[in-house]
C-alpha cells in the first residue's frame, strides 16, 4: 500500500465542506507534547491542523502529496508548506516535537511512513493519528447515508478506506505510551450542505471519473426530503491515538 492522491479533483470543494477538529482534541493532545519548537502536520491537505498548531508551536512544516490541496492552505508566517508524501520527505533527522496525521493513515504505505517517522522525530517526539467516522443525523436519514455508502459507492472506496470504519485497529502502531481517545464534531448543516460534502468523498469522484456521472445525484431528492427544510445537527465521531517515539 502507497500514499494515493484521491483529493486533488475536488480540492476546493474539500476546503470547504470538510470538518475541522474540536477543541477537545488539542486540549488532549497538546499537554502530552514536552517542547513546543517545530511540528509536522503529514498529508495536511488543505492545511487546517497546521494552523491550529501554529499558535501552540515556533515553526510548523505542512506536507501533503497534492499541491492543488495545498493550494486551499491558508497562510501563516510560521508555517511551510510543501508537496511531499508521508514515506519520504525532505527533512533533515530528528527535526519534530509532534508529528500529526488527519484522516489520512489509511493511505500511506505502514513500513515506509514508521520509518521516516523515526527518523524525522526528536527522542521522546509524540506521533498523533486521528480520523473520523461515518456521519450520524437521525434515525430517519441515517439509513439512506449508510446504504449510500456501502452498497452504492462501496465499489469505488479503495480498500484502505475499511481502516476508518475499524478505527485503525489494522493498522499497526509501534510507539511506546499508547493513548486512545473519542471526540465529536458537531455541525448545523442543511440538506444541501450536506450534500456537498459527499461530492468530496474519494468514492464519489472515483464514480464521476469511471461513470461521468454524479453519483450524489442518485440520493439527493429522497435525501432532501428526508431531511427537511432548515438545518439538522450533524455528528463526525472522531478517533484518535497517540504514542511516543524512541
Amino acid at each position: 500500500m502507497s500514499s494515493l492522491d484521491r483529493f486533488s479533483a475536488q480540492a476546493a470543494d474539500y476546503a470547504r465542506y470538510r470538518i475541522d477538529y474540536p477543541a477537545e482534541l488539542y486540549d488532549w493532545l497538546l499537554p502530552q507534547v514536552e517542547s513546543r519548537e517545530r511540528a509536522w502536520d503529514c498529508a495536511t491537505g488543505n492545511g487546517q491542523v497546521a494552523v491550529v498548531l501554529a499558535d501552540s508551536f515556533v515553526r510548523v512544516d505542512a506536507t501533503d502529496l497534492s499541491e492543488k490541496q495545498l493550494a486551499q492552505a491558508p497562510p501563516r508566517s510560521n508555517i511551510s508548506y510543501q508537496p511531499a508524501t508521508a514515506e519520504h520527505t525532505p527533512f533533515p533527522n530528528q527535526r519534530f516535537d509532534l508529528i500529526t496525521v488527519a484522516q489520512a493513515v489509511h493511505w500511506f504505505e505502514p513500513e515506509a511512513y514508521h520509518a521516516e517517522v523515526r527518523r524525522v522525530a526528536r527522542p521522546g517526539a509524540v506521533l498523533a493519528e486521528w480520523g473520523y467516522g461515518l456521519i450520524q443525523i437521525s434515525p430517519e436519514v441515517d439509513p439512506l447515508v449508510q446504504h449510500f455508502y456501502r452498497d452504492m459507492m462501496g465499489p469505488y472506496w479503495d480498500a484502505n478506506r475499511w481502516h476508518i470504519d475499524d478505527e485503525y485497529a489494522r493498522i499497526p502502531f509501534p510507539f511506546a505510551e499508547v493513548q486512545r481517545a473519542h471526540f465529536a464534531v458537531r455541525r448545523q448543516w442543511s440538506a444541501a450542505w450536506f450534500l456537498q460534502y459527499l461530492r468530496t468523498w474519494s468514492s464519489v469522484a472515483k464514480y464521476q471519473k469511471e461513470r461521468g456521472e454524479d453519483a450524489v445525484a442518485l440520493i439527493a431528492e429522497e435525501l432532501t426530503r428526508l431531511w427537511g427544510a432548515g438545518e439538522r445537527e450533524v455528528t463526525f465521531p472522531v478517533f484518535a491515538r497517540t504514542g511516543r517515539v524512541e
